[in-house]
């Protein structure tokens, strides 16, 4: 593999909690496919890791919660002929997953109020538009 697989900052994925299994891959092929475990599945033990800090851990666990089969995380990669770049995209994938799931939440959005003049323009343009709209009418042409 690539080396470690970094979630953010200096806190990565340890190799020895990862779970890999390989099974063929679904789809058309050639000669070498019914011979080929391409299709790589990777699982992750989320709930009883210790890689991630204990606030990024319960983040992920409630974030990923619909995904979790009994605290694991799994992904799967099918798109490569090759088992080695399956292997590269599943870590990739469950990585980033993590990346998404332990981030912090965003900051709430402080309400503004339009100023005074933004809206009297807006109006004030508003009007001029129905002025003109009202003068195409062939009302008064006679």
């Amino acid at each position: 593999m690539s080396g470690p697989h970094v979630i953010r900052g200096s806190v990565s994925l340890p190799e020895a909690e990862l779970m890999w299994r390989f099974s063929r891959s679904s789809g058309p092929g050639g000669q070498h496919v019914n011979t080929t475990d391409s299709q790589v599945e990777l699982r992750f033990d989320l709930a009883a890791t210790d890689a991630l800090p204990e606030v990024w851990k319960q983040r992920a666990l409630e974030r990923l919660a619909p995904r979790l089969v009994d605290g694991v995380v799994s992904v799967r990669a099918s798109e490569h002929r090759s088992q080695w770049r399956n292997r590269e995209m599943a870590a990739t994938r469950l990585a980033s997953l993590l990346a998404e799931a332990t981030a912090p939440p965003p900051r709430p959005r402080r309400a503004t109020k339009i100023p005074r003049g933004i809206n009297e323009r807006r109006l004030r343009n508003k009007k001029q538009r129905g002025e003109t709209k009202r003068g195409r009418s062939g009302q008064g042409w006679s």
